[in-house]
């Protein structure tokens, strides 16, 4: 055998030889894509955009804000508006932006005791916000070459070698979806290494040859190592390499796969073992820890299509966080996964396996802030029926959901207000069930209009709240921006907790009380009257979803509201109905989350125009929930993507 030091210099070269064909396929520099002709109305949108900003929100920037926020000072908070009113649409003054926008919409800036803009100004001001997107050019946006997530990893291992996929359970957890991975310490890459000893010590005896199951999935034939003259490892290599790369493999490829064999054989090793040092290359190469394009564009090119196994990749990995299966291969390989009702139908196809369930733990969790439930701590001395069977009753209840109205292509306004539900006797306990029996999850209707859908649902009333209480205003902010995608300021520094404010009075104030305290505060006053009225709304439901007519010191729930637009409500039943009265907001801002995740990085520019004609055909279509899906995989930046010049 090698010795581990030569073993493992030559996995770091190999390595780096992969990660340099990788980083060519990108080649990001700072060169600007070149803008397409814009269609008459885009350019109409743009020239009265550009109009507006130039006459109206320059001078209010100028007039209310600029004297804080510039380049000729410290500036407040830093928030600096003299680069971005010379670039407004720059992608660097995106969140920018949208906090300005938001903080004056509040009413939250000016401070008090400046000049004040009207009513009228303000509004000029947020819509012009919303119209940014048509300054940008059409472009797919930034090209992301990721590295699989955790998740991803252990499943794609799992689909090749049948290995359970905890066996990746020691790399660190990672957020997947908009905050996209594209780096790799030496540390995890030795992390890599030794799962993938791992992996092939359960299925690659040293010495002998896998099971012929093991051997169809990773190069499609028997191998007869007692006939070295027939074996034919160019062929082997190939083989292998457009399975583990999830994409036809490159000359360079297969040299450098064939080199690790010869290098294997050089010192003295048998046929397997050298063939098994071949797959422990490939499970530690960059193109299978990344998702790389198969093709080199034309040199010439600004923005192409996403090639067809790239397209399949980013579709199998969006919906099911693995790798494609034999199906997207033969349509990518045919070239027919372009077509927009092929893809269509691979979306339903992808949807109705029990895969699919990947779609919920990777976005449908972090949609409803539930990616980090299995850690949330509760105070076992108030809730200590909050043991593991309740938490997974109640995380499965959202899944649930979230997978009826998927697989079901019900209309997103299901997720607000619905009238079933899944549950099972831990957690229909949590609803004062008591004819519910057993551990398996049951669909039931309920008949209670004040629950259904994901704003009662004990899950996400215990996320928004704190381990011993509940909390109006993590709810109030969680509605908004979850469900209605409203951007809220966040709270100023040094604001105390609720009870440090005064200690003496809390003990005696229902929470309706303790929060409104805030109000008397001016710099939380502005944002409290949007946020407390929604988080009153739902104070009926306690810190775990528990329905409750009065509160921890025995007051009345008060769950009436009303909100910034003079809308009333008294019941959790008729908040909900609020909120569906704004089905256009949240099947938006469903749709820009979800094209987010699947993009794997931040929306920007033109994204906002796609986004806005997604949600048009959901409309259109009954704001059905695989329409959606199916907007965001056959969308421009999903399908397409921005060359850069190589420097």
């Amino acid at each position: 055998m090698m010795t581990t030091d030569y073993n493992q210099s030559r996995f770091a070269a190999f390595w780096l030889q992969g990660f340099l064909a990788v980083l060519l396929s990108a080649c990001p520099t700072n060169s600007t894509p070149a803008q397409d002709t814009l269609d008459d109305e885009h350019a109409s949108r743009k020239a009265e955009v550009e109009k507006l900003f130039r006459k109206d929100v320059t001078r209010f920037i100028k007039t209310y804000c600029i004297d804080c926020h510039q380049n000729s000072r410290p500036t407040e908070a830093g928030v600096n508006f003299s680069p971005a009113l010379n670039t407004p649409a720059h992608p660097a003054f995106t969140e920018q932006w949208k906090r300005a926008a938001a903080r004056v919409k509040a009413h939250d800036m000016p401070p008090e005791g400046l000049d004040q803009p009207s009513d009228e100004q303000r509004q000029m001001f947020v819509q012009w916000q919303k119209k940014i997107k048509f300054l940008s050019p059409k472009d797919p946006g930034p090209f992301i070459i990721r590295r699989l997530t955790k998740s991803e990893y252990g499943n794609t291992l799992q689909d090749l070698f049948g290995v359970d996929p905890e066996i990746a359970a020691a790399l660190p957890d990672e957020v997947s979806g908009e905050g996209y991975l594209n780096s790799l310490s030496p540390l995890q890459l030795e992390q890599y290494l030794a799962i993938a000893d791992k992996v092939l010590d359960q299925v690659w005896p040293v010495g002998e040859m896998p099971s012929s199951e093991v051997l169809y999935r990773l190069i499609g034939q028997k191998i007869d190592p007692s006939n070295r003259k027939a074996l034919a490892t160019a062929k082997i290599a190939e083989s292998l390499a457009r399975t583990m790369y999830r994409r036809p493999a490159s000359e360079q490829e297969i040299a450098t796969l064939n080199s690790v064999y010869e290098l294997g054989r050089t010192n003295k090793l048998g046929v397997e073992d050298a063939l098994r040092l071949m797959v422990k290359a490939t499970l530690v190469s960059p193109q299978f820890l990344f998702i790389t394009p198969a093709e080199q564009p034309d040199r010439d090119a600004k923005i192409v299509r996403v090639d067809d196994y790239q397209l399949a990749s980013r579709l199998s990995y969006f919906l099911w966080a693995t790798m494609p299966d034999a199906e997207l291969m033969r349509l990518a390989s045919e070239g027919k996964l372009q077509e927009h009702g092929v893809l269509r139908g691979q979306v339903t196809r992808l949807l109705a396996s029990p895969k699919s369930r990947a779609l919920f733990d990777g976005f449908g969790a972090q949609w409803l802030g539930l990616d980090d439930w299995r850690d949330r701590t509760f105070d076992q001395d108030k809730f200590p029926q909050m043991n593991e069977a309740l938490r997974s009753a109640m995380y499965d209840e959202a899944r649930l959901l979230f997978e009826d109205v998927t697989r079901g292509n019900l209309s997103v306004a299901a997720f607000i207000d619905c009238d079933f539900t899944f549950v099972n006797q831990p957690l229909a306990e949590v609803y004062s069930m008591d004819d519910i029996t057993g551990q398996e999850m049951q669909k039931i209707t309920l008949t209670n209009q004040n629950r259904g859908g994901i704003l009662a649902m004990p899950a996400v009333l215990a996320a928004t709240s704190f381990p011993n209480r509940t909390s109006p205003v993590n709810r109030g902010v969680w509605v908004l921006e979850q469900v209605l995608g409203e951007h809220v300021p966040p709270a100023p520094p040094d604001v105390p907790a609720l009870k440090e404010q005064d200690e003496t009075a809390a003990e005696s104030l229902t929470m309706r009380e303790l929060t409104e305290l805030h109000r008397s505060d001016p710099v939380c006053a502005n944002c409290h009257r949007l946020l407390d009225p929604i988080g009153f709304g739902l104070e009926n439901f306690d810190a775990i979803g528990r329905w409750r007519d009065s509160d921890d010191n025995g007051a009345t729930i008060d769950a009436s509201g009303v909100l910034p637009d003079g809308s009333r409500f008294s019941t959790p039943a008729e908040l909900k109905a609020m909120v569906s009265g704004r089905l256009d907001d949240f099947a938006r801002n469903l749709a820009e989350k979800m094209l987010a995740y699947a993009l794997c990085r931040s929306l920007e520019g033109y994204d906002e125009i796609v986004v806005d004609e997604m949600t048009q055909r959901v409309a259109d279509d009954d704001y059905r929930m695989q329409t959606l899906i199916s907007e965001v995989v056959t969308s421009y930046p999903f399908t397409h993507r921005r060359i850069e010049d190589e420097r």
